[in-house]
This record gives C-alpha cells, sequence and structure tokens, in this order.
C-alpha cells in the first residue's frame, strides 16, 4: 500500500505521525511510504532520516494526497487537506469530530474511510493511540499552569511550590483519568497541593488506593467544586467522555467566585472544553484573560514537545498502521472490534455514535458493518 504522511499545517503543530525508524519498518513489509518534505523537522527528523529509511519525499501535500492509499497525520486535516480527500482514500489522524460539525460534512461528503486514533480501544476497552498524547498533555498542562501563574503572563504571581513560610499553591484537577493522574503527579513533583476530583466512585476507590497517600480525592460534585473555587490558584480540566463533547464542569459565572490572577487549563478543548469560558488557542497566543482569570487552552498541548510526543505517538500508532496497510481497512477491523471502534466516516456514512449524538445526526450501525465485513 502506498502510505502518506504530510507536514502538519495546524498551527504552531510541530509533530508528525511516523519517524524515520518506523516509516523504515512499514517499507521493509513491502509497502511504499511518501514523506511530505520537511514534515518531520519540527520534530528534529531531517529529510535525509527518512531517505535513509527508504521512504520517498515529496514536494507538495496535493502530489503526497493524490498518490497515497492511506493518509497518516496527528492532527485533524485541515481545510485545504480535505479538499484533497476523496472516497476509497483511508485517513488515519485524531480527529476530535464531536464539536466540529463543517469537518463532519466535510469527510462525508468526501467519501474518505476516517479512524480516529482517540476512539480506538485495545481488549481492556482502553484507548492506546489516546494514551500517549494524555500523559504529555497532562504533564504539559501542569508545567504550563505554573507558566501562567507568573505575573507577566496575567497570573497572580504564585509559585506552585511556595517557599519557606508560604503555602503552596493549590492545584484542582478535574478528572482522575491518564491525564489528570499524569498532571496532578507534576504539579505535585513541583511543590503544589493537590486535589483530584473524580465522578466515578469505582475510579475513585481504586485511586484511593494506588495514590491516596500522595493526593486529596475527592467526588466530582457541584458542592465539592465550589468547596475550593474561591481558594483554588489553578483548575485542570482532565474530564473525558471518548468520542463525545467534554462535560462542562465550570460555569462562566463561577469565574467570578474565583481569586483575581487564578489559571484554568483545559486540557478537553479539543472534545469542546471542559469550561463554558474556553475557547481554543495556539502555542502562539496560549493565553487570554476573562474576569480576571487566565484560561490556557491550547487544543494541541503535546505540540510543545514535539520530539517527545512524535516519538511516543508513531510507536503506538505503528502496529495499526500495518494492519490497515497489510490487510486494507476492511479485513484489519473486521478482525478486531476495539480498532473498528475508531471508525468515524466511510463512503459518505457516519459510523461514530458519540459524534452523531453530540450533534443530532444519526450513524450507521458499525456492528452491522462488522458483519458485513466479515
Amino acid at each position: 500500500m502506498i502510505i502518506g504522511v504530510p507536514k502538519e499545517i495546524k498551527v504552531q503543530e510541530f509533530r508528525v505521525a511516523l519517524t524515520p525508524q518506523c516509516a523504515g519498518q512499514l517499507v521493509a513489509q513491502g509497502h511504499c511510504v511518501l514523506v511530505e518534505r520537511h514534515a518531520g523537522e519540527g520534530s528534529a527528523y531531517a529529510d535525509e532520516l527518512y531517505t535513509a529509511a527508504g521512504a520517498e519525499i515529496t514536494g507538495s501535500a496535493p502530489e503526497l494526497f493524490e498518490r497515497a492509499e492511506l493518509i497518516v497525520k496527528v492532527k485533524e486535516p485541515q481545510p485545504e487537506e480535505v479538499e484533497l480527500l476523496r472516497d476509497g482514500q483511508i485517513l488515519f489522524a485524531y480527529l476530535h469530530l464531536a464539536p466540529n460539525r463543517p469537518l463532519v460534512d466535510a469527510l462525508l461528503a468526501s467519501g474518505v474511510t476516517a479512524i480516529a486514533f482517540e476512539t480506538v480501544r485495545d481488549a481492556s476497552g482502553r484507548l492506546p493511540l489516546l494514551f500517549p498524547m494524555s500523559e504529555i498533555a497532562g504533564r504539559v498542562a501542569a508545567q504550563a499552569a505554573a507558566y501562567c501563574l507568573e505575573k507577566k503572563h496575567g497570573g497572580a504571581g504564585v509559585l506552585l511550590s511556595g517557599a519557606s513560610g508560604v503555602s503552596p499553591a493549590l492545584v484542582i484537577v478535574l478528572g482522575g483519568g491518564v491525564v489528570g493522574i499524569n498532571a496532578a503527579t507534576i504539579a505535585l513533583g513541583m511543590g503544589a497541593q493537590v486535589v483530584i476530583l473524580e465522578s466515578n466512585a469505582h475510579k475513585r476507590d481504586q485511586l484511593e488506593r494506588e495514590m491516596g497517600a500522595r493526593f486529596d480525592i475527592r467526588p466530582s460534585t457541584r458542592g465539592e467544586l465550589e468547596r475550593y473555587l474561591c481558594d483554588c490558584d489553578v483548575i485542570i480540566g482532565a474530564a473525558l467522555v471518548p468520542g463525545d463533547t467534554s462535560p462542562r464542569l465550570l460555569s462562566r459565572a463561577d469565574l467570578s467566585l474565583m481569586k483575581n490572577g487564578a489559571v484554568l487549563v483545559d486540557v478537553a478543548i479539543d472534545q469542546g472544553g471542559c469550561f463554558e469560558s474556553s475557547r481554543p488557542t495556539s502555542h502562539d497566543t496560549p493565553t487570554y484573560i476573562e474576569e480576571g482569570v487566565v484560561h490556557y487552552c491550547v487544543a494541541n498541548m503535546p505540540g510543545a514537545v514535539p520530539r517527545t510526543a512524535t516519538t511516543a505517538l508513531a510507536a503506538a500508532i505503528l502496529p495499526y498502521v500495518s494492519r490497515l496497510a497489510d490487510s486494507g481497512w476492511r479485513c484489519a477491523l473486521a478482525a478486531d472490534e476495539g480498532f473498528a471502534a475508531g471508525l468515524s466516516t466511510s463512503g459518505g456514512a457516519l459510523y461514530c455514535a458519540a459524534v452523531a449524538r453530540a450533534q443530532g445526526r444519526s450513524a450507521e450501525d458499525i456492528r452491522q458493518l462488522l458483519l458485513t465485513l466479515a
């Protein structure tokens, strides 16, 4: 199969979907790997490394999209990329479609078979392609919080760790999943006082057993949130409903209850955001201030550390790319229901129930499709 790896064009996105080593493995399996010129430079992978691995460098995105049967990229296709997609082609990337109706319309119109990294599941029901970026995003979120608390960035001028005779900052993490645990761990390591609010009782019990000695773990209720709103220095939004829009955990009116110079970091902004006042930002202009509260809502937080993020992402997706290339999407999905859970659109039909629910659409029955493919 001809696999295409385009250069990411989302603002300040420096990741690339495949490392030269991963590209070389696919070439060794008999596939043709096309890499757009300079696609890897943001992650410190020069074109020469790809050619040494057996990949072919293409001069432009239109040429790559025209030739490739499988497009593997990091972020959702931008409008100029969507125009290059076609029926019969496979797109494998982070799509985050629930809050993006225009992109769903465009993918349906193109006929492309779009498979979303973020909804692929493994045999245990976990999200293996979301995990590495969630891990990194959580860690970046804590770093971003420390950055935003600095006076020059609009924050209250508070050091996360405090100092001799000065209490540490209070960080509230909304959600005890991969993002939340990683954000909490880094914030704690930087010396902050950390409270995790988690709505799922089973998950809270698990966190208590594993990490109760390190964090204060509380139910994620309105009462608990109000208990901390006035005193907290940072709130990190880390709530996730796979494939669906994020739950809104903080209203715009709540901002008036928070301290001037407090910080909100919305890691769920790709899925619509945890806070009513959130709107997507970029690494170019990562923050804005509303009601005296600093908002950090960068829609591709792992893009801040592209070398680490690219290496982690490419390792996670390579087995799936290999299966798509070896068997085609029909056989690959029919053989693995967890992989099939990533199917978003194909042939002008929508298959992701969570996206359909978020947008008030109807979705085709993926189970029926799998029976047909099998």
